[in-house]
């Protein structure tokens, strides 16, 4: 008998081998930084930056087109921001109108570039308890404020809000399909009230009021 009829009769003896292969390539592992605990890695929101100071100013932090960073009393395209997680508390934050990246000199002025610099474009996000956040550069520790309106952009920052409150940057809402007028209501006086009989011209002058 030759190895091959041997290998017939005894079929059970590869059971064993093939089930410690099979635990071997099968064996799980822990997805990479899978516990709630920790921020998600890339994790995006939409927000737009709200703050108002002592002098109940209010502002929506804006990045405009030419790379100016100011602060509008509304909401705008130019004030839609795109917050993305770098790791745990820190963030950086993209213009989603200008694909401008909000930066920050070591003077404390903001500005608006079109190339993400880790240096100079991320901020420590700071959760406060009133809703609020605190943001500051990584690099510099100075915090994220917004010049006045009147303010050249030549200046030095000057003190001003620092705190931001990120307000949910809902989707622009579509115009509603024109529907159907609501019916007239029906005339009590009239000898037809519900208008089953037709028009005046095609109704029997017994029905005319």
């Amino acid at each position: 008998m030759g190895w091959a009829g041997a290998k017939r009769e005894r079929p059970g003896l590869w059971v064993p081998v093939l089930a410690v292969l099979l635990m071997g390539v099968c064996q799980a592992h822990p997805i990479p930084d899978s516990s709630p605990l920790l921020q998600f890695g890339g994790q995006v929101r939409q927000r737009h930056l709200y703050t108002d100071d002592a002098q109940d100013t209010e502002a929506h932090l804006e990045i405009r087109p030419d790379g100016s960073v100011r602060g509008a009393a509304r909401r705008s395209p130019e004030s839609l921001l795109e917050l993305k997680a770098l790791k745990p508390g820190v963030i950086q934050i993209l213009g989603v109108r200008t694909s401008r990246f909000l930066c920050q000199r070591p003077d404390g002025t903001l500005y608006g570039s079109l190339h993400f610099d880790p240096e100079a474009c991320s901020f420590r996000e700071l959760l406060l308890s009133d809703g609020y956040n605190v943001y500051r550069s990584e690099a510099h520790g100075l915090p994220l404020r917004l010049l006045p309106s009147d303010s050249s952009s030549r200046d030095p920052a000057p003190p001003g809000p620092a705190r931001f409150l990120p307000l949910p940057g809902l989707p622009p809402a579509h115009p509603e399909p024109p529907g159907m007028l609501p019916p007239e209501p029906p005339d009590v006086g009239s000898s037809d009230p519900l208008s089953m009989v037709g028009p005046l011209q095609g109704r029997s002058p017994s029905y005319a009021s």
